[in-house]
Order: C-alpha cells, then sequence, then structure tokens
C-alpha cells in the first residue's frame, strides 16, 4: 500500500486507491462506526428541540478503544486516583459534549463511507478518489478516529515508541492491523502536507 494524497487545483486533494485499499479502508471505518454506535435520532413525535438538548453519558467508556475517542477531559492518567472534584468536572463535561463529538465522529465516517463507494473502479482495479475541501476535513478526522481505535486496539502509547510492534514477524496476528495502522498514519500525513500552504 502506497497510496498518498496530493493536491487538486483549486484547492482539495487526490489519491489514488486499488479494489484491496477500497475494501480495507471502507470496511475499517463501518467497523468504526458499528463502535461508535448508531445516532440518537428523535423518536417520532418527539420535540427535535428537546431532542438536542438530551444530556448524554456521564460515565466514561469501559472500552479502551472509546476511551481514546472520548477521553476524560480533567484527568491526568499519569496522576492516578482523581479527586471527587475531578471526576464531577469531567461527568459534567462529558454529559454535555459526548453526544455531539459523536455526531460529528460519526458524520466524518459516514462521509468516507459515502466518497469510498462513489468510486468507480477502472479496469486495472484502481479509482481515483477526489475530495473536496469539506471532505478532506472529514478524512482527516475519520483517518484520526481510525489510527486511535486501531493504536488502543495494539495497545500503542504516546510515551512509548512500541518498536516491536513494527518487527512483528509475518505470522503475528497483529501484524495486519500494525501495517494498516502505519498506511493510515502515512495517508494522514499526506492529507495533512497537502493541505497545509
Amino acid at each position: 500500500m502506497s497510496s498518498h494524497f496530493e493536491p487538486l487545483k483549486g484547492g482539495g486533494a487526490a489519491v489514488a486507491l486499488d479494489e484491496v485499499e477500497i475494501s480495507i479502508l471502507r470496511s475499517l471505518v463501518v467497523q468504526m462506526l458499528e463502535l461508535i454506535g448508531p445516532g440518537d435520532e428523535p423518536a417520532q413525535g418527539e420535540d427535535p428541540l428537546a431532542a438536542l438538548f438530551a444530556e448524554g453519558p456521564s460515565e466514561p467508556p469501559s472500552d479502551p478503544a472509546l476511551a481514546r475517542l472520548f477521553p476524560e477531559a480533567y484527568a491526568d492518567p499519569e496522576a492516578g486516583p482523581q479527586d471527587d472534584e475531578m471526576r464531577a468536572a469531567s461527568a459534567e463535561f462529558r454529559r454535555f459534549t459526548e453526544n455531539d463529538l459523536r455526531t460529528r465522529k460519526r458524520d466524518d465516517a459516514l462521509a468516507v463511507v459515502r466518497s469510498l463507494d462513489s468510486l468507480t473502479v477502472a479496469g486495472d482495479g484502481g479509482a481515483v478518489l477526489e475530495l473536496d475541501a469539506e471532505d478532506c476535513l472529514h478524512w482527516l478526522g475519520a483517518l484520526n478516529d481510525l489510527r486511535l481505535t486501531i493504536g488502543a486496539r495494539l495497545e500503542v502509547t504516546d510515551e512509548d515508541e512500541n518498536d516491536d510492534l513494527y518487527r512483528l514477524p509475518d505470522s503475528d496476528p497483529r501484524k495486519p492491523m500494525v501495517m494498516a495502522y502505519l498506511w493510515l498514519g502515512a495517508l494522514q500525513e499526506t492529507l495533512i502536507e497537502t493541505l497545509t500552504p
């Protein structure tokens, strides 16, 4: 996998993807959508404004991948147990922000799926995906969320370079996810470079 984004005249970015890359990207994004969960659409007859101001969860997710996607607002993981004041502030922040954050992450992921589904694969087994500026932002968000999710599953930490992960033998069951993690990082990096003046 060697795809990388390139700038388009007039803004946006393009990337050439083969059938396998399209399939892998789509599969990963759909799995992330399943992890994030469905949206909370107002029930029939329910006041849409009341649904808009509905409160979200106050407890952090127990799944490590979701905890990376929806981290504590006022937590220092190195500091040990939080005091009651910090725990209450984090719960309050989460209650009023997590639903919107989930919606944004879901929208980013759905934009990626839609753009992949719109591709027509040519006879050589590839396609060129062209994104406008708005789609680029959705892709950046989704690529970041995918890397956070996979990184949590692989137990990648910010402080630790995890060099051992990058030297896994082909027989290691984590190898495909490490390869996807690195590939997504390269895609994300080239998209950022493309959009940076």
